[in-house]
């Protein structure tokens, strides 16, 4: 009983504090999903930039879901390689490569910039002195970063569209 009662407290409580998912639709429909889908996305110049780009418009653009575009985002990768340990024995080193993202939200209509920010992502790989698993190790240490800068990119997307009540 006690435990019944404490649920439907906290039920309550939390009926009345305004708490509204994120990806709820508003009164008129529209959602933040429909919001993101609106947004087209720059191509970059970078390999690291377009993994970014493609791993964006997978999540708010999948195909077929693209509405018009009222956002265009702007997204300026900048990739930068160091090593953390260069171990002579066994002929092993350690590397961090960070993933920077400055990116802009510019409304269309207006050519006004909505909202920006930057992000980045730092992930290790290991250099072993082989050629093709080096490269492959340097390709899925980008690829890792890519994509959590583009979930941070694409939460905080969704953050804004929300607050702006989906306009």
């Amino acid at each position: 009983m006690k435990k019944v009662l404490y649920c439907l407290v906290l039920v309550l409580s939390l009926a009345g504090c305004g708490y509204k998912p994120l990806y709820s639709s508003s009164s008129d429909g529209r959602g933040v999903v429909a919001s993101l889908s609106s947004i087209s996305i720059q191509e970059t110049d970078t390999r690291a930039g377009q993994l970014v780009r493609n791993s964006l418009l997978s999540s708010i653009r999948p195909a077929g879901t693209a509405g018009d575009d009222r956002y265009k985002l702007i997204l300026n990768p900048e990739l930068t390689q160091s090593t953390l340990v260069d171990q002579s024995i066994p002929g092993i080193k350690r590397q961090r490569l960070r993933l920077t993202v400055t990116y802009q939200l510019i409304e269309t209509g207006a050519g006004a910039e909505v909202n920006s920010g930057k992000t980045f992502s730092a992930v290790s790989y290991d250099v072993i002195r082989e050629p093709v698993a080096d490269l492959q190790a340097e390709a899925n240490a980008t690829s890792r970063a890519a994509k959590e800068v583009a979930s941070d990119i694409h939460t905080r997307l969704a953050a804004f569209m929300a607050g702006r009540g989906n306009q």
